[in-house]
């Protein structure tokens, strides 16, 4: 099944006032670079637009592991792991164990570091940790309409968010045969040009 966020390619970001000065600025290619820019041609900053990390973990609960419904777009009421965008300040693994509780309101221990999701058509990288649940409890927050616990044979694959959480899950389900967890790095998705 395709998602409809594989396809969409949002306008490019752009920083339309300087953050130090407040001018407009212009976007150019610079010299000795190979992308245009975000330029104050009055105090000469450059802003740069880099990709957004998403972080957020595979919580498992003995053989169930837990999904969200979204409450909020893109794919509102589709199905996802726990994950949001990390903030400024913290580590990739803070942050996505400050989404898990958000979203789900379950207490975890975090494990090791488990996908690597390029998706450079929308500027994003998504990351995912492992997750031992602590006990069945969920409380899930405002951005989640539902938090349930599912068993691997009632994935609702036909209606998961995004590629990235179909892709993480159906590594899990191959690796768990073995007990052997490795990280995986992928890239989806054309590259934004």
């Amino acid at each position: 099944m395709s998602h409809p966020s594989e396809f969409y390619f949002p306008a490019p970001r752009q920083q339309k006032f300087c953050s130090q000065c407040g001018t407009l600025n212009v976007r150019k290619l610079l010299e000795g670079d190979n992308r245009e820019r975000d330029l104050c041609e009055a105090c000469g900053a450059v802003h740069y637009q880099n990709p957004r990390l998403v972080v957020g973990t595979l919580p498992i609960l003995g053989d169930k592991i837990l999904l969200c419904l979204r409450a909020i777009e893109p794919r509102a009421n589709t199905w996802t792991l726990p994950a949001g965008f990390m903030e400024l300040g913290e580590a990739m693994d803070e942050g996505a164990a400050r989404e898990t509780q958000e979203e789900a309101g379950v207490r975890i221990e975090l494990g090791q570091l488990y996908t690597v999701i390029d998706i450079p058509h929308v500027d994003q990288v998504h990351v995912y940790f492992l997750a031992k649940a602590l006990g069945p409890e969920l409380d899930p927050g405002p951005e989640t309409l539902e938090a349930r616990w599912y068993g691997l044979e009632d994935i609702p694959w036909d209606n998961l968010a995004f590629k990235s959480v179909s892709t993480t899950l159906k590594h899990y389900l191959r690796e768990r045969e073995t007990g052997h967890f490795e990280t995986h790095h992928y890239s989806l998705g054309l590259t934004k040009r």
